[in-house]
């Protein structure tokens, strides 16, 4: 099968956080590939792989940078696919990335989740590919619906723990 999101990082000392986004993709049964491009170090392998990303039947790009973050701007200059960030946290608690990725010039947008939100940028690339897919759009609800089980399970079990001045 071919894959149609890309999940790319910095460097592979990336992958344990990046790799939350390739749990969910598994989960919701996105056909997806992992790599690492360094904007700095491999700038013509960068410009190569968005250049050819769309005819290679990609939808999604998930780009991984911690620092100085290039590697989502880079990306997104050289495709008009979508391109998600994530600000990796390293320097100065990730705000450094973040603003790297969120502070790109007109027409060149890249969309940014929180520092080290692989997993959001993955739930926003399955969003996005929902549009034109109705059985993938019925996994998200299915996914969101059991986030709020979560949260009902959790304060059931929150009555059950005691203080002396709790008063539910």
């Amino acid at each position: 099968m071919k894959p149609i999101v890309s999940i790319i990082m910095g460097s592979t000392s990336d992958l344990p956080v990046m790799e939350k986004a390739a749990k969910f993709l598994d989960e919701m049964g996105i056909f997806f590939e992992m790599n690492a491009f360094s904007a700095h170090r491999t700038p013509q392998e960068v410009e190569a792989f968005a250049r050819s990303a769309e005819e290679r039947g990609l939808k999604v790009i998930i780009a991984g940078a911690g620092m100085a973050a290039a590697l989502p701007g880079v990306v997104a200059a050289s495709t008009t696919l979508p391109v998600i960030g994530v600000p990796i946290k390293g320097m100065l608690d990730g705000l450094d990335a973040m603003l790297s990725i969120i502070q790109m010039p007109p027409g060149i947008p890249v969309a940014t989740v929180g520092v080290n939100g692989a997993q959001n940028a993955a739930i926003l690339a399955a969003e996005m590919l929902a549009l034109s897919d109705a059985e993938l759009a019925q996994k998200l609800r299915d996914y969101k619906l059991g986030l709020k089980d979560k949260i009902v399970k959790a304060n059931e079990e929150l009555k059950e723990v005691k203080y002396n001045f709790k008063t539910n």
